[in-house]
């Protein structure tokens, strides 16, 4: 675990990075001595469930209502695509 300003951070961002993605390291940063966010590494391979999982916190809460209640329609979807096809 790192344990580095937002400065600190900010100057050396390129390092920090390569510690998440290269080392897997945890990296705490802090403001004014206080600890104000932590930056995990992400997992190399998501499921469609775990990359989407929190995509309704993005959306207002009338949206986020809306999509889940048209997600549950039947044979609102005919067929599935592949989009890189």
């Amino acid at each position: 675990m790192i344990i580095v300003s937002t400065t600190e951070f900010a100057k050396n961002l390129k390092a920090m990075l390569d510690s998440l993605e290269y080392r897997g390291e945890e990296i705490i940063l802090t403001r004014s001595k206080h600890k104000i966010a932590r930056i995990m590494p992400g997992s190399p391979h998501l499921t469609a469930i775990q990359a989407m999982g929190d995509l309704h916190r993005t959306l207002p809460e009338d949206a986020a209502a809306d999509w889940a209640a048209d997600s549950r329609i039947p044979g609102s979807v005919s067929e599935t695509r592949d989009p890189w096809e």
